[in-house]
């Protein structure tokens, strides 16, 4: 291989995927580069203009100018950094999540009709081509967030669920079999009946292979809808991966027309709990019992999904 192939090959796939064009691509008045600033804002609650900076290798004059441009279009807030007076926080507004939104919607319809142009049988050989490339040039280094999917169910995901719930709860909480045994109900609920308007599974993959999930649910109570079933592999966490999971559920149930979001979960589960804090959940009520062979705190969480997000 030479330098010129490699050129040659970029140039074929930025024709491909409309990157000299992007705003006409996706129907918006956004470039590639700042429909990335959005994407990185939206996946990552608390961050900082530096911290943009270095994500993505921008100057710091383009950063500010495109910032700028946001901030004039009510999409960002910037204020003081909590932990340094110097540092700049930029948050998304509630304009700037549903331009996110949309922005992911329109790439997700831009790359199926790319990808529906694929026949069926060779897109395992597609898929690894690309995870080839970017084993190869990635030079060892450490998965991104950016390198993380979120995606719908496919065919054997529902059972990775249950799998990969019961092998980790026990493993790392001495869970039993009746946790299992709950996982697999929940899931088979969902499989066999659900709404897919008002419910919905994500399934987050890296390198090709899942590495956690969630579900949003419908609960009894009137209009509310029930998280379940966070979990994020170990070896993927520190990715903002629960993040992720987390705001897709509240961002869906808020725009489905839900009031209240609700989640069930245990005192132990530390790291989990700390995402539904960030994510704005309250604590309503927790007891004490004894499931799943170990005695626990268990937890009930809400967020009201009518609030003002900025606030």
């Amino acid at each position: 291989m030479t330098v010129q192939d490699i050129r040659a090959f970029n140039r074929f796939y930025t024709n491909v995927i409309g990157a000299l064009d992007y705003s006409r691509q996706l129907y918006a008045p956004y470039t590639l580069t700042e429909s990335r600033v959005i994407y990185e804002l939206a996946h990552s609650p608390r961050t900082d203009a530096a911290d943009l900076r270095t994500e993505l290798s921008l100057d710091a004059g383009y950063l500010s100018r495109i910032l700028n441009k946001f901030e004039q279009d009510g999409l960002i807030e910037r204020t003081a950094s909590e932990h340094d007076p110097r540092r700049v926080r930029v948050t998304l507004t509630a304009r700037g999540r549903q331009t996110a939104a949309l922005l992911a919607e329109r790439a997700d319809e831009s790359v199926g009709a790319l990808l529906a142009t694929v026949p069926p049988a060779e897109r395992p050989r597609l898929s690894e081509a690309m995870h080839t490339v970017r084993t190869l040039l990635s030079d060892g280094r450490p998965p991104r967030r950016e390198d993380v999917l979120l995606r719908e169910p496919g065919p054997g995901d529902l059972g990775w669920i249950v799998a990969r719930n019961a092998a980790l709860y026990a493993a790392e909480y001495g869970f039993n079999a009746d946790y299992e045994g709950l996982v697999a109900r929940i899931v088979a609920d969902f499989a066999e009946d659900h709404d897919p308007h008002l419910e919905r599974v994500w399934i987050a993959e890296l390198d090709g292979r899942p590495v956690g999930c969630v579900m949003c649910v419908r609960d009894d109570a009137p209009a509310t809808a029930r998280l379940r079933l966070l979990l994020v592999e170990p070896d993927a966490r520190g990715l903002g991966i629960g993040d992720r999971l987390v705001r897709s559920v509240i961002d869906f149930a808020r725009g489905v027309g839900y009031r209240d979001l609700v989640l069930w979960t245990n005192d132990v589960l530390a790291a989990a709990r700390h995402v539904y804090q960030r994510h704005g959940f309250v604590l309503v009520a927790e007891k004490p019992h004894r499931s799943f062979g170990v005695d626990l705190n268990g937890q009930d969480w809400r967020l009201d999904l009518t609030a003002d997000p900025g606030e």
